[in-house]
């Protein structure tokens, strides 16, 4: 920033982010920090090549102005990216309520006796900005969950084949309640089957014992085969259990 008695600027340096073939601009802004007002005026070493607007104007006591400088399009890049163009900022204190129109090339002679404050500014080329890098699929942050991919199109067997082992335990895991469920069903089948064949074989020798008695009390080939059959059932069931 430069400071000085009617005007203050900045910047100091005009950065154009050059590009070939490309219409670049910049801007300057212009600090009163006077009660008066003050006039402006902008040359170029090479007013061909770069556009200034406004290049006078009037800057109202303790306000800002805004300047906009523009590059034409450039068909070939300067050596180095050096660029030697001047601009040259003038500013003089003007009558109160002054406008633009106002403005006259009198104003800026010092052979007249006029007090022209002067400020030189430089031209620097900037290389443009970058865009931003893709992401590529397959990084440590944001990875994807498919499995990778080798350079000449085929997919990575041994991680296809973890996932599918992986998917495969997951659903043997899912199985295996359900088969116990089914078993412990079963068994309980069994074991309500079991007690009705005993309560039917007790009933049945009951009725065995009762008709022993009746013929004399003495125990019949079938309720020895019947006592038989009963203490291997119960030995199942026990087993079961």
């Amino acid at each position: 920033m430069s400071t000085g008695d009617l005007l203050s600027i900045d910047p100091l340096e005009l950065k154009f982010a050059f590009e070939l073939r490309k219409q670049i601009s910049c801007s300057l802004q212009l600090s009163n920090k006077t009660d008066n007002y003050v006039a402006f005026k902008v040359k170029t070493t090479n007013p061909k090549k770069y556009c200034v607007r406004p290049n006078t104007g009037i800057v109202l006591p303790r306000s800002t102005s805004d300047v906009i400088v523009t590059m034409k399009a450039q068909k070939e890049a300067p050596p180095d990216m050096q660029c030697w163009d001047k601009f040259l900022l003038q500013s003089v204190k003007a009558n109160d309520g002054a406008t633009p129109k106002d403005i006259t090339a009198e104003m800026f002679n010092k052979e007249a006796g006029h007090v022209v404050e002067e400020c030189k500014l430089k031209v620097v080329y900037v290389s443009p900005p970058q865009p931003p890098s893709p992401v590529h699929e397959g990084s440590e942050e944001g990875s994807s969950p498919r499995g990778s991919v080798s350079d000449n199109g085929h997919a990575n067997v041994a991680e296809f084949a973890t996932a599918a082992r992986a998917s495969t335990e997951g659903l043997e895991a899912q199985d295996k309640p359900s088969e116990a469920r089914a078993l412990i069903t079963k068994l309980t089948n069994e074991r309500h089957n079991a007690i009705k064949q005993n309560n039917k074989l007790r009933q049945e020798l009951e009725l065995l014992r009762r008709e022993g008695s009746k013929s004399g009390g003495g125990v019949s080939f079938m309720f020895v085969i019947f006592i038989g059959l009963l203490g291997i059932i119960l030995g199942y069931i026990m087993k079961k259990s």
